[in-house]
């Protein structure tokens, strides 16, 4: 049997995992499911179709899985999935998807996802992000793998943080962010390259090297993006390390809709 306080409220159809944790005064859907190991903390409220994999840690007074605050939601049966080992902190809330979009709201694995963070509509976080405190995606935001998010940071709708990214304390993110890149303020501003991240994950000194040579070419020498663009793809014949990375960079930048900040 799940470990369920006596004092949760679980309904009927939803499927929790035997190993699973249910804390005090937790309210659990009906078209909830729970994985192995997962651990939610008193008060807190998932309903919605959420889907929740493995051991993940859901701390006191999450809310998941609500309706969208979307004015066009008209309570069609869209989804919220997070997937393993992720840490939810207090106050949490993160929505399920709309039909205008992909109707699924998703949330990778080994997230670490600190107090008051909000998660809207349609969005879609990788692996292994660090979204600080008072994050707050809007609907259909990007964030990829690596990426770290300062607290009290606002992300407007439809942005895009590229991986192994850093955007700073208290910033505006109102154009893409390409991939590897430090940012911060309001306006947003690009700093220069996430070494310490990329170092901290074992980044070779030449993909670090072909790294940098992107950001120069992209910030440095005043080209237009496609200018930059077509001398970022030549990159891998110097630095063959670095060819996944180049095409990272160059796919990412191919599909800003919103314009990169510069």
């Amino acid at each position: 049997m799940s470990s369920i306080h006596p004092t949760a409220i679980v309904g009927a159809q939803a499927r929790i995992d035997p190993s699973a944790t249910i804390g005090p005064y937790a309210v659990i859907g009906p078209h909830v499911t729970i994985g192995a190991g997962t651990t939610v903390g008193p008060h807190c409220v998932i309903e919605g179709h959420t889907t929740i994999g493995r051991d993940n840690r859901i701390f006191q007074f999450a809310s998941l899985g609500a309706q969208p605050q979307d004015k066009k939601y008209a309570g069609e049966p869209t989804e919220l999935r997070i997937g393993d080992r992720n840490t939810i902190r207090e106050f949490c809330t993160f929505n399920t998807g709309t039909v205008q979009d992909r109707g699924i709201t998703s949330i990778g694995d080994d997230n670490w996802i600190m107090a008051y963070v909000h998660i809207a509509h349609d969005c879609r976080v990788g692996h292994q992000t660090t979204l600080a405190n008072n994050t707050t995606l809007a609907g259909h935001v990007e964030v990829g793998d690596w990426a770290t998010v300062g607290g009290l940071t606002g992300v407007l709708q439809r942005m895009r943080i590229g991986a192994h990214t850093m955007v700073g304390f208290s910033s505006h993110v109102a154009k893409d962010v390409p991939p590897y890149m430090v940012v911060d303020g309001n306006p947003l501003a690009v700093r220069g390259v996430n070494l310490v991240g990329l170092r901290r994950r074992d980044f070779s000194d030449q993909r670090i090297s072909a790294i940098r040579e992107m950001h120069k070419l992209l910030y440095r020498q005043g080209l237009t993006l496609e200018q930059a663009r077509a001398a970022i793809q030549q990159l891998p014949a110097t630095y063959p390390e670095a060819a996944q990375d180049v095409a990272l960079m160059d796919a990412f930048l191919a599909s800003s809709a919103a314009g990169i900040a510069r």
